[in-house]
C-alpha cells in the first residue's frame, strides 16, 4: 500500500485537487463519491485531515470507514 505524508493528504481537501481523502487511525480513505463530502466538508470536519481524535465527538462510530476502501497509509 502507498505510502502519504500529511502534506500529501492536505492536498486532497476537495478543493486544491479533485480527491477527497480522510485519514484514521493511520489509514487514508478515499471518500470522494460521499454525498456526506461534498466540496471537502462533512458538518464542521475538514477532508485533507486525520480525523482520529476528531471522532469520539461524532455521533457514530469508526465501523462508519468499512464503506470506504483504504488507498494509503498516512507517514
Amino acid at each position: 500500500m502507498k505510502a502519504y505524508t500529511r502534506q500529501q493528504l492536505a492536498l486532497r481537501n476537495g478543493q486544491d485537487k479533485p480527491e477527497i481523502w480522510v485519514a484514521y487511525k493511520g489509514m487514508i480513505y478515499d471518500v470522494t463519491e460521499s454525498r456526506l463530502w461534498k466540496n471537502g466538508k462533512h458538518y464542521e470536519h475538514w477532508a485533507g485531515q486525520d480525523l482520529t481524535d476528531e471522532l469520539v465527538d461524532a455521533p457514530h462510530t469508526e465501523k462508519v470507514f468499512v464503506k470506504f476502501d483504504p488507498i494509503g497509509q498516512l507517514i
